[in-house]
């Protein structure tokens, strides 16, 4: 399954997975991006991607972290 911006609550998951050590409530806009991107199974136009989905992934992330 390829990810697009808007399975936010995948994209979460693999970032939770990928980055267990991170405090997603302190995560930059801008590296949270890039780290977006660089999971496996995403692919979309980063183009797409804006400040509201970016904040839609950072509270989906905090919620599969608590």
């Amino acid at each position: 399954m390829k990810l697009k911006w808007t399975d936010v609550r995948e994209i979460a998951a693999q970032l939770l997975e990928a980055h267990p050590e991170a405090d997603p409530a302190h995560v930059n806009f801008v590296d949270l991006m890039n780290w977006v991107k660089a999971l496996p199974e995403f692919d979309d136009d980063p183009a797409r991607c804006g400040e509201r989905i970016l904040e839609a992934i950072q509270q989906a992330w905090m919620d599969e972290a608590e």
